[in-house]
């Protein structure tokens, strides 16, 4: 598959397939803002020297480190030296993971559990290291016969060590292994509550209103939620409806008209979400070729 030189063009590519995308990176792009978007995202650090804000929570990168982003999670990159930071970055589309998940493993529980004492950052050992770059090698081999089916295979073996190894370093500082996945699973109300926010979106949504539906109290509902998502209720509604608003904008809907379908009641705060999420205005948006 085709390994990307640029964030950016993993994470348009990542969106575009509905699948995931890989970036090895040697040089410094132009740094983002900090932003959300509408894919998972593994940063694994080669040689260090930068500084990641993950929800104004300050990493530093050392190598071996690997970063694991959900969707919902504001990020930034930063340089704290002149040394060039060599790092591969995976944007991984969430449905993606969704289909080849099943009730007994959840892909995508190194994005959504975090609920553990070592945050978003796992540093590897020298094996795992190794391991990790093999499977990177593996998706990066030109396209023959069959390279599709390759590199799917080789993702999901991959996605599945990663996980390991994140529920590993859950053991040792709080679960045991077999424990993690049901701490994930045990609010089986969040399913409803996301599917909820989901079908509502153009409508009042905030946390009285979901506590009183689900016959919750208001912080408990914050709690679960904060819990099994990694994101706050009210982000998570946020970026829900920047999603939408980026959809309504590509089927050619008016900026106004689609603050309002994405149920944002004033047309300023609509304006100023978008363009502090997404980098720039809903105009300039819908005005590019996606």
């Amino acid at each position: 598959m085709q390994i990307h030189d640029s964030c950016r063009s993993a994470i348009e590519a990542c969106l575009k397939t509905k699948s995931f995308a890989i970036a090895r990176l040697y040089n410094d792009e132009k740094t983002m803002s900090i932003h959300i978007h509408d894919c998972n995202e593994v940063y694994f650090s080669i040689s260090g020297g930068k500084q990641f804000l993950i929800d104004n929570r300050v990493y530093e990168f050392g190598p071996g480190d690997i970063f694991f982003i959900n969707q919902f999670e504001s990020h930034y990159l930063s340089q704290v030296d002149r040394m060039t930071h060599e790092r591969v970055v995976m944007s991984i589309h969430p449905e993606y993971l969704k289909r080849f998940s099943t009730p007994q493993t959840d892909l995508g529980y190194c994005f959504s559990c975090r609920d553990t004492p070592f945050g978003h950052r796992v540093t590897l050992t020298e094996e795992e290291r190794r391991r990790f770059t093999y499977y990177i090698h593996r998706l990066s081999e030109n396209g023959e016969f069959g390279q599709d089916i390759l590199d799917q295979a080789a993702f999901l073996e991959l996605m599945t060590y990663l996980n390991r190894i994140f529920i590993s370093h859950c053991s040792k500082g709080a679960d045991t292994p077999s424990a993690a996945p049901e701490g994930h699973t045990r609010h089986g109300q969040i399913d409803e509550i996301l599917s909820y926010i989901n079908q509502h979106l153009s409508e009042e949504l905030s946390i009285p209103l979901l506590a009183a539906h689900f016959y919750l109290s208001g912080s408990y509902l914050c709690k679960i939620f904060k819990d099994s998502t990694g994101t706050t209720v009210n982000r998570y509604i946020i970026a829900k409806r920047i999603s939408r608003a980026k959809a309504l904008l590509m089927q050619g809907h008016s900026v106004a008209e689609t603050g309002s379908l994405c149920g944002f009641r004033d047309y300023s705060n609509f304006l100023k979400a978008f363009t502090r999420i997404v980098g720039i205005s809903p105009k300039k948006y819908a005005s590019y070729e996606h």
